[in-house]
């Protein structure tokens, strides 16, 4: 099966499921490829024996869904689009151990999706003075602490475009993930900034072209800018809105949630003080308390690791591990489970047993770093 057979039918699994990522997702692992779904499809309950009346009936007719697929392919071919599905090399690792991560992302740019560290940026569409102040410091000072950073956030109004303008000011790549395709730009009025973000980070959605960026879209979208992270950032929010959404879903994927309290009474500050009184998020008020939580401190602060060759004596499961991590580096332990097929209580006695040795560090949000 060609690259291009393989995206062709995940694009139209993914459009026919398109209001259930998690079935499209389970699917996809069940059977392989979203070809196998296809070839399988009068035959679901052998492998999937409690699947629904409904789920069947579903994906019993794919000519439309296979003909739009060949449209997409044609598009993203002419405009320079990649298409990266689950599972793939350059899918973002991160997202793909979320359990309604999409089948497939629409990419545009030149970022990389598994950057060492990345976090989100989210906040209201209302921004204010205190809150654009806070972001110009926060980035100025991760440039200059961990310049190995990927930002990502949405693109919309206020905090979004910030946090993708003062990236783009101190060189660090970022990342605008879309709640439509990339035929178009929500809102219009950022479409210099994404034009820069095509050549300095990139855009990245789920939807194929001519998705409109419908309200329910948005939603959905938050799970990636969650998923994609190690670490979700909302700097001003009011008592109800978007990223308080990204936030819950950041805490539910078991990734670390940080929150810059306001004034008391604030419009724009409520939601952020509201996460940090019910623990929803840690307190952060610089760079150095997020790179201080999340354990990022300059490597030079920390043991440095011992020469591999220290170690004729590592196991088959140990260099199985560290052969993963070599490949893909701050992999969670399920992932690691994933990648070396070996049992996850196995796994966690060898990661001890690597840290011991100085050649792996656990990081913060569940990740283990191997040591250079």
């Amino acid at each position: 099966m060609t690259m291009n057979e393989d995206i062709r039918y995940t694009i139209a699994l993914s459009r026919i499921l398109v209001l259930y990522p998690a079935v499209a997702q389970l699917l996809y692992r069940e059977f392989g490829s979203a070809q196998a779904v296809y070839e399988n499809r009068n035959r679901l309950t052998e492998t999937v024996p409690d699947c629904s009346q409904r789920l069947i009936e579903l994906l019993q007719d794919w000519s439309e869904p296979l003909l739009r697929a060949d449209e997409e392919i044609r598009y993203m071919t002419e405009n320079n689009i990649e298409a990266i599905p689950f599972g793939s090399d350059n899918y973002p690792t991160r997202l793909h151990e979320c359990a309604d991560a999409p089948l497939l992302l629409y990419y545009r740019g030149n970022a990389n999706l598994n950057a060492r560290r990345v976090i989100s940026i989210v906040g209201t569409r209302h921004c204010t003075v205190y809150g654009n102040d806070l972001i110009r410091r926060f980035v100025a000072d991760l440039k200059t602490k961990c310049p190995d950073t990927l930002i990502v956030s949405g693109l919309a109004y206020g905090v979004d475009v910030c946090a993708h303008k003062y990236s783009l000011d101190n060189g660090i790549p970022t990342v605008g993930v879309l709640a439509h395709g990339l035929d178009t730009l929500y809102p219009s009025a950022h479409r210099g900034i994404a034009q820069q973000m095509t050549e300095q980070g990139g855009l990245l959605t789920e939807y194929m072209s001519m998705t409109r960026p419908e309200k329910m879209n948005f939603v959905k979208r938050n799970r990636i800018v969650a998923g994609i992270s190690d670490a979700t950032i909302v700097v001003e929010s009011a008592s109800h809105g978007g990223s308080l959404i990204t936030a819950d879903i950041a805490q539910n994927y078991g990734r670390e949630v940080f929150a810059f309290p306001g004034p008391v009474g604030a419009e724009y500050s409520k939601g952020c003080n509201q996460l940090i009184r019910n623990n929803g998020a840690t307190l952060i008020t610089s760079a150095d308390d997020f790179i201080s939580s999340m354990g990022w401190t300059t490597d030079s602060l920390r043991p440095q690791a011992v020469e591999r060759q220290l170690f004729p004596d590592l196991t088959i499961e140990e260099q199985a591990v560290v052969d993963a991590l070599s490949k893909t580096n701050d992999l969670q332990l399920n992932m690691i489970t994933t990648v070396t097929n070996i049992p996850i209580g196995q796994v966690t006695a060898l990661l001890f047993s690597l840290e011991m040795k100085g050649v792996v560090r656990p990081m913060a949000g569940g990740t283990y770093h191997l040591l250079s």
